[in-house]
Order: C-alpha cells, then sequence, then structure tokens
C-alpha cells in the first residue's frame, strides 16, 4: 500500500476515534464536535483511495466532489451519494455560531461515518474494526 494511503487511513482512523468517543460521553458531549469528526473521517477514507488509486484530489473537504473524482475508479460508491451529501454539511455548518448539533443529529452522522468507514476499509482490505 501507498505510504501516503497509509497516512491517510491513520488520519481518519483518529477523526473515528474522536467521533467514537464523544459520542459515548454523557456528561457535556460535544455533539458538534461527533458531526465534524464523523465527516472528517469520511473525506480522509475518501482520499484514501483516491491516494492509493493514483488520483489527485487537490486540498477539498467537498465530499461530493471527492465522490466525483472517485467514481470513474469505483463505480460502487455512486450508492453512497446521499449519504456523503448529508455529511458533506459537517465540514462547516457545526463549527461556526448559529447552527449546532443536537444528540439524534450526532448519532446520525456517526452511523453514516461508520457506514463509509467500512465501504472504504473493505475496498482497502483492511477489514472493519469497531
Amino acid at each position: 500500500m501507498n505510504p501516503l494511503t497509509i497516512e491517510w487511513i491513520e488520519k481518519a482512523e483518529g477523526d473515528f476515534a474522536t467521533a467514537q468517543r464523544e459520542i459515548r460521553v454523557r456528561k457535556t458531549p460535544n455533539y458538534d464536535a461527533v458531526c465534524f469528526h464523523s465527516q472528517q473521517c469520511a473525506e480522509k477514507y475518501l482520499k484514501a483511495i483516491l491516494q492509493e488509486a493514483d488520483c489527485s484530489f487537490g486540498k477539498t473537504h467537498n465530499l461530493v466532489i471527492l465522490l466525483e473524482l472517485l467514481l470513474p475508479v469505483e463505480p460502487s460508491w455512486e450508492m453512497v451519494g446521499p449519504q456523503l451529501q448529508i455529511l458533506n454539511a459537517y465540514a462547516v455548518e457545526v463549527r461556526y455560531p448559529g447552527e449546532s448539533a443536537d444528540k439524534e443529529t450526532a448519532r446520525d452522522a456517526f452511523k453514516l461515518c461508520r457506514k463509509i468507514r467500512a465501504k472504504a476499509r473493505s475496498q482497502l482490505y483492511l477489514g472493519v474494526t469497531i
């Protein structure tokens, strides 16, 4: 596996661990952080797959753009387009005043993250871990 692919995976797993920890917090949870790190995990896994396929992707955080770059190489990702669109909003919206995530939104974001992560890890032959 390409060394940069491994770095993207490691960074994705860091975001996954942060979202997973925060969704479990009982006292003063940060649901915005769950949403943000769920989006970041998905983004970095898409970049890992693109990196492994030797596709350039520039410096974007937009999951829809990353998906468009990925589809010619991996058409099976088309089915997760709607899920990526939902997660895409969490790259910016919940990080600024005026928009905050609640428990249900955070749970939904993390659930989508887990699905994207599982698909990516399977494609990268990593197996799915909890």
